[in-house]
């Protein structure tokens, strides 16, 4: 089974997305910040069954651009999908992020969330 990490610092939109891609995808996890993260990322045990890593893009202390080039730097071919405003700059990521803007239905997030845990070296496109 694959994992999802999702990283957010707020409590209750961490809650929403754990319950909502739970109940699809099973073994999703919660890191409160980054440095949490890039933590679990180098446990074997985490990074051999990580199939997907949900952050925001505005977050507090590192922000989400380096956070990204910080994960990719340890996993250059994970996938990570971005949750921003529609005024951020999506552009500030490599192809290995899919960037969803906000507001989105949580269909297009459950959606994105199984093309890209489902795919195999493909580009995916918000």
């Amino acid at each position: 089974m694959t994992t999802i990490l999702i990283v957010d610092d707020d409590p209750f939109q961490a809650s929403l997305l754990m319950s909502l891609l739970g109940r699809q995808f099973g073994d999703v996890r919660r890191a409160t910040d980054a440095a949490e993260a890039l933590c679990l990322v180098e446990q074997p045990d985490v990074a051999d069954k990580l199939g997907l890593v949900i952050s925001r893009h505005q977050r507090p202390g590192i922000g989400g651009p380096a956070f990204v080039a910080e994960l990719h730097a340890r996993m250059p071919q994970l996938p990570v999908l971005v949750l921003g405003a529609s005024g951020d700059a999506a552009a500030d990521y490599d192809e290995n992020v899919v960037f969803l803007a906000k507001p989105f239905v949580q269909e297009k997030l459950l959606a994105l969330t199984r093309q890209i845990v489902g795919q195999e070296k493909k580009r995916v496109v918000a």
